[in-house]
């Protein structure tokens, strides 16, 4: 398999001439190992998805850490988390040793490092690829196959099939992982209820009604949603807040971290089906936001994005923070550009005057107005 250069290499090499602890976080089979093998070719590598390695550092982690190297890349850290503790002493007792950690749960990494790795590390999170890192070729399929693809490596490589992937992607990692983390009993409502997650991309979270259709409790949805989250499968998209904020709603959008998942989710079984499904708009409008989140994470930086909602249902559905400026998006799946797609950003321009720098519609369409982008050109957009 061919590599793909990452745009967030730059980011993670300055970090590394920096902090002697680099940690790669991200979905399973987003491309870490694979990364961090490019960039750190000269070092160690180990695996603790390997029983028996993870054992023997188990039992002796003191030896581990004396002997693995004085340049470690370790993957699937989260595995065993009281390594972090032994790494703090070693990077302490020699500020010249390096260890690259690699993990798929943000959940148990984001604990240990907090209490033990504290102005040691810097985390960078890598997402499946984006539109800037694929070929022309495939940024220029059918937007329904590439809703449909999604954009792991192992797809867009042709190594194995969305069809094929995907279903094997959440048995083998979804059902998996996240039952461990939260002990989830009852597999049949847990599906019930990552599948009426995926029927609400782009749309507000209810967690009471989803409680009530999946016949949980609301406090266990929420549980359920911060495992989804945790495990780079799902995400919440909180709502901005502004001087007017008792006009505004304040409930959370949900996002996917990857559309072909989404779809999957969704029983979508052809990029065909996609044409003309009634979620079509919510899968691209998800499409729209995980790429600037994407651009985000590639430069090491937090998500700086939020959405636009008044009660009386004015509304954008991105907004992109900048210090105290800021960037709002119409999101649009129609490949017909309408006059009517400005419409909420002239108002929010009225509302909030020299706040808003930029402006614009995101659509499928090939013409292209004033103030107006195809997708595929969104992360080149300032």
């Amino acid at each position: 398999m061919d590599y793909i250069p990452r745009k967030i290499t730059p980011a993670i090499e300055r970090g590394a001439k920096y902090f002697p602890v680099i940690v790669v976080t991200g979905p399973r089979q987003s491309g870490k190992s694979t990364l961090c093998r490019k960039i750190f070719e000269s070092y160690t590598q180990y695996n603790f998805e390997d029983v028996g390695l993870r054992e023997n550092v188990e039992n002796d982690p003191t030896a581990f850490i004396n002997n693995c190297g004085k340049y470690v890349v370790i993957d699937e850290v989260q595995h065993l988390p009281k390594i972090f503790s032994y790494i703090q002493i070693a990077v302490d007792e020699d500020p010249e040793r390096r260890f690259v950690l690699t993990g798929s749960s943000n959940f148990a990494l984001m604990e240990k490092i907090t209490q033990s790795l504290a102005g040691r590390a810097v985390l960078f999170t890598l997402l499946p690829l984006s539109l800037d890192e694929l070929s022309e070729t495939y940024v220029n399929s059918p937007t329904s196959t590439l809703l449909f693809n999604g954009f792991y490596p192992s797809v867009v490589t042709d190594a194995r099939p969305a069809d094929l992937f995907y279903p094997a992607y959440y048995s083998t990692y979804v059902e998996r992982d996240l039952r461990a983390l939260k002990n989830i009993s009852d597999l049949s409502q847990f599906q019930t209820f990552i599948r009426l997650v995926a029927a609400r991309a782009g749309c507000e979270f209810n967690a009471s009604m989803i409680a009530t259709e999946v016949g949980i409790s609301a406090p266990t949805v929420r549980a359920w949603m911060s495992i989804l989250e945790a495990s780079y499968i799902a995400f919440l998209l909180t709502p901005y807040y502004a001087n007017v904020n008792k006009r505004l709603t304040k409930t959370p959008k949900v996002y996917f971290y990857d559309t072909g998942l989404l779809t999957y989710l969704l029983d979508i079984e052809t990029p065909e089906q996609l044409n003309t499904h009634p979620l079509r708009g919510g899968i691209f409008e998800n499409l729209a936001v995980i790429e600037l989140l994407k651009q985000r994470f590639n430069n090491g930086k937090r998500s700086n994005l939020s959405y636009y909602r008044e009660n009386s249902g004015r509304e954008a559905d991105i907004v992109r923070v900048n210090a105290d400026k800021m960037d709002v998006f119409e999101v649009k799946s129609s490949q017909t550009w309408n006059k009517s797609f400005i419409k909420n950003l002239n108002y929010l321009k009225e509302l909030f005057g020299d706040k808003i720098s930029n402006s614009v519609v995101v659509y499928d369409g090939e013409t292209i107005p004033p103030a107006t982008i195809n997708i595929r050109q969104l992360t080149k957009l300032y």
